[in-house]
């Protein structure tokens, strides 16, 4: 999650996610100010990548967090983000594969 303001110096909120969508497809996601929405659920222009690949899933998402952060810093909202990793994404994956029944 960024901070930052939009064009008409407003504050907004940029979220940025990787999800395992059904099929074994790698999907990510950015919503800005996604709070501000009377649905929960994603829209379909939210995603930015779907694919099969965890690693080309990792990049995408990697680079998209570092171009809002840049734009945001630029804003002078400089956060502490800490980029994606393989191993955020495969802990809760081996959970749902190895402790099913």
């Amino acid at each position: 999650m960024l901070h930052g303001v939009d064009s008409n110096g407003d504050p907004e909120t940029v979220v940025i996610w990787i999800e395992r969508k059904e099929g074994g497809v790698w999907a990510v996601g950015r919503a800005v100010n996604p709070d501000r929405r009377s649905a929960k659920e994603p829209r379909r222009e939210d995603y930015i990548f779907e694919g099969y690949e965890m690693g080309d899933a990792l990049q995408e998402a990697n680079e998209t967090l570092e171009d809002d952060f840049t734009v945001s810093e630029q804003d002078g909202h400089a956060e502490h983000v800490r980029p994606f990793t393989r191993d955020e994404l495969l802990k809760p994956l081996e959970r749902w594969f190895f402790g099913r029944t």
